[in-house]
């Protein structure tokens, strides 16, 4: 079997109050990357603004915009220019009233090839995501681009096995998951250390279940409550990148950073004839999995 290779980037930054800086920020990230080649550019979560849902507020609104719109043309500029293809995070505004948290695909082209709306909102303390985005609408779908098929998911779907399974079987060629995740920092140490293993382990886990690569982009930096009700999120970055087996490609620490690593999308073949897992599914006796609980 001839090798199929894609070098793919992930870009992981800090975020601040104010936008342009934000974007500033991702585009040193994206240029970078297209310097070393890659021809596909993850972005964080929600790269465009500080992690707004520490708390509740209807002025945050404010924050979200059209898609198309700004940011999209911004992204897609840049992705005309540097020919390849870019996986962005926005905070949609779909009509009045109506908002997602919605992951963006451009095109190496600068065409928006697909969106991806979140599925699973968590509403937490310091995350009240509910309050702000209205569950995705468009299902599990790959989006389709030159780089190959994508399955896009946003952060909480990154603990859901069925959402992963559900790309691989629609025939996505890699998992991608913008992400902004962290600590509350009056958590010990050794409970935010299970929390991080945690988060590293299922997104593991998703690749070898499904023999695909797995390419993950967290946020960095101190972020306050802006009520001053919690401590705030510290969030601890480590984006990172894994084949088919769950192998790390390349990892980040917790400073500002731009992955760079290349992907044999053949081994995801392979990897499933030695493993098939899909062929060995008992779909005959899996009826209960849309249960919410067996009591």
């Amino acid at each position: 079997m001839s090798q199929k290779s894609l070098r793919a980037a992930i870009v992981q930054q800090p975020c601040t109050d104010d936008r342009s800086t934000n974007l500033k920020m991702s585009e040193e990230g994206i240029r970078a990357a297209a310097a070393g080649g890659a021809k596909l550019v993850l972005l964080q979560e929600l790269h465009t603004s500080l992690y707004f849902c520490q708390h509740e507020s209807t002025d945050l609104f404010d924050l979200a915009e059209a898609i198309p719109g700004p940011s999209t043309e911004w992204l897609g500029a840049l992705a005309r220019e540097l020919r390849l293809v870019i996986v962005g995070s926005l905070f949609e505004r779909r009509a009045p009233g109506l908002y997602h948290n919605t992951a963006v695909v451009l095109e190496s082209d600068g065409t928006l090839a697909g969106i991806y709306r979140k599925m699973h909102i968590p509403d937490d303390p310091g995350y009240y995501e509910k309050f702000y985005f209205t569950p995705g609408d468009l299902g599990f779908t790959p989006i389709q681009t030159s780089v190959g098929k994508l399955g896009v998911l946003v952060c909480w779907d990154q603990w859901y096995p069925e959402a992963a399974r559900l790309m691989a079987l629609a025939g996505a060629d890699l998992l991608l998951y913008p992400t902004a995740i962290g600590w509350n920092p009056d958590d010990p140490a050794d409970e935010q250390a299970r929390q991080r293993d945690a988060w590293v382990t299922i997104q593991r886990s998703h690749a070898v279940a499904n023999g695909l690569p797995v390419l993950v982009a967290n946020r960095i930096g101190f972020e306050p409550d802006p009520r001053g009700q919690l401590a705030g999120a510290r969030f601890w970055g480590h984006s990172f990148a894994v084949g088919p087996q769950g192998e790390f490609l390349a990892e980040a620490g917790e400073k500002p950073d731009v992955l760079v690593v290349d992907l044999d999308l053949t081994r995801s073949e392979n990897v499933r004839r030695w493993w098939p897992f899909l062929r060995d599914r008992r779909i005959d006796a899996y009826g209960d999995i849309t249960r919410r609980f067996r009591d």
